[in-house]
Order: structure tokens, then C-alpha cells, then sequence
């Protein structure tokens, strides 16, 4: 018999693949969804992970109070031991959060979706039922990437698997190469599959 409650499913992709929009038409189709960068920004905002970070790099980056994600960006991406520090205190956090938001979904729900950058990275797959990858090509995620001004994609996405190696792992895979409206088709195409990977308990 499958477990009680939706099928749970761990989305992903590589940098300006249509991750959030793709998050956004399963949410439109009826799936409870979460992003796990929603949820990365909720921890920077608590006092004891703010404690944390200004322990470690010092006051200038929560100044007032709250913590400059632009400050530690720049600390993190500069340096690969930090950003692992990071990954280290946040991965774990975000892990438990994911936990215990299944045990708060409707029974009635037919899929849950978490969306989650660095799935594979963090090594977070065996959380979910199935996991589903976003892919639209390199040449178009760096069109895309300009367009939205993340012009370092490639020093941004040298810490994360390749677009194939996250197709190559994932479950499913949906392409983006077309309009919202095609990814959504897409999507609604592949729902009873995604519904069906809910595992037996």
C-alpha cells in the first residue's frame, strides 16, 4: 500500500533552467509546493543562525540587526571553504524543515513539490519519492541568465553538477526550451506519473 498523503517530489536544475517557474505551474495544477531558498532566507532571519555567521565573519554582515545576503554572498562565493562552512550549518536546517512540512501536508494532497537548487550537491534525493529535473540547454540558460543580470553563471554554477549529470540522476526530467504556457502543457502531461511515484510504505 502506498504511504498516506501526496507523493512527495524533489524538484531541481541547474542555474536558469525555470526552476521557480516550473515550481509555479505544478503549484498552479493543484501541487503543494515549497522552495527551499524561501526557506534558506526564513533561517538567515532567525537570531540564532544570524549569531552564527556573525560569529564567524563579523558583524558587517548582519548589519542593523539583519544579515546583508549580498555580503555573504560575496564572502562565500569567493571562497569555496566558506561557502562549505555555510552549506554545512544551512543544509542540515533546510533538511529539517522539509521534514517537518510532509508531516504538515493534507492527506488529501495528490503531490508535493520541493523545489531545491543543489538536490543532488547536498545529497538530499533520498528525502523525496522521485525527483524531477529542469533542463533548457546551456546556450539558453545563459541567455536567460544575462537577461535577469546573473552574469557570472558559470562561476556560480562551477560548485553544482552539470545540467546533464542532474538529468542523468534525476527521475524525471522536463525541458524548458519554449514559452511558460509549453512548460506548464509539459508538466500537466507528466502529472500522473509524478502523482504515481508515491512510495509504499
Amino acid at each position: 500500500m502506498p504511504a498516506p498523503g501526496p507523493a512527495l517530489i524533489g524538484l531541481s536544475g541547474a542555474i536558469a533552467s525555470g526552476k521557480s517557474a516550473a515550481l509555479a505551474a505544478l503549484e498552479r495544477l493543484g501541487a503543494v509546493t515549497l522552495s527551499t531558498d524561501a526557506v534558506v532566507h526564513e533561517l538567515l532571519d532567525e537570531p540564532a543562525t544570524r549569531a552564527r555567521l556573525v560569529e564567524r565573519w563579523g558583524e558587517e554582515v548582519a548589519p542593523d540587526g539583519r544579515v546583508d545576503r549580498a555580503a555573504i554572498g560575496r564572502i562565500v562565493f569567493a571562497d569555496p571553504a566558506e561557502l562549505e562552512w555555510l552549506e554545512g550549518l544551512l543544509h542540515p536546517l533546510v533538511g529539517e524543515r522539509v521534514a517537518r512540512w510532509r508531516t504538515e501536508l493534507p492527506d488529501n494532497a495528490e503531490l508535493a513539490v520541493v523545489e531545491v537548487p543543489l538536490l543532488f550537491e547536498a545529497g538530499m534525493e533520498g528525502l523525496f519519492d522521485a525527483t524531477l529535473v529542469v533542463v533548457a540547454g546551456d546556450e539558453l540558460r545563459a541567455e536567460r541568465a544575462r537577461a535577469r543580470g546573473t552574469a557570472d553563471l558559470e562561476g556560480r554554477a562551477a560548485r553544482q553538477l552539470s545540467e546533464g549529470e542532474k538529468a542523468a540522476r534525476a527521475t524525471f526530467v522536463v525541458e524548458n526550451k519554449g514559452t511558460l504556457e509549453d512548460l506548464e502543457e509539459a508538466l500537466r502531461a507528466l502529472w500522473p506519473r509524478l502523482v504515481a511515484a508515491r512510495r509504499a510504505a
